[in-house]
């Protein structure tokens, strides 16, 4: 992908201009942004960043799998619950895998560790 074409997370802007700029280091200052990032990072292939921004240190190989056989669509957020320590972000990614719709819906839970944005979990739903 061109970065300039327009950015995965569904914001309408320029990649340039939106994810890469997390991609490249600088800090999400909220969980939404961060959770956007993540997506972005799927799309993208970008395991390292996934494994960065997790609490859990995903593993690499598996990221790296999935992110290969899937095609990520759309992204929608629904709901943004923010927190100063804590944050949710329910949303609906639109997949497809083996040209198999693998769409779902999440609430992620994100804690804040030492002024820095992770993701924990998420509950299907």
């Amino acid at each position: 992908m061109s970065i300039n074409n327009k950015c995965p997370c569904g914001s309408g802007i320029k990649y340039k201009k939106c994810c890469k700029l997390y991609h490249d280091g600088k800090i999400p200052n909220n969980a939404l942004i961060l959770m956007k990032s993540r997506y972005s990072a799927y799309a993208l292939k970008n395991a390292k960043y996934i494994q960065k921004s997790s609490l859990n240190q995903d593993d690499l190989e598996s990221i790296q799998e999935f992110s290969k056989k899937t095609s990520f669509q759309n992204l929608k957020i629904i709901e943004f619950i923010d927190g100063n320590e804590k944050a949710y972000v329910t949303f609906k990614a639109t997949l497809f895998n083996a040209n198999k719709d693998t769409s779902f819906t999440e609430k992620s839970t994100f804690f804040k560790k030492n002024n820095k944005w992770f993701y924990v979990d998420g509950e299907l739903l």
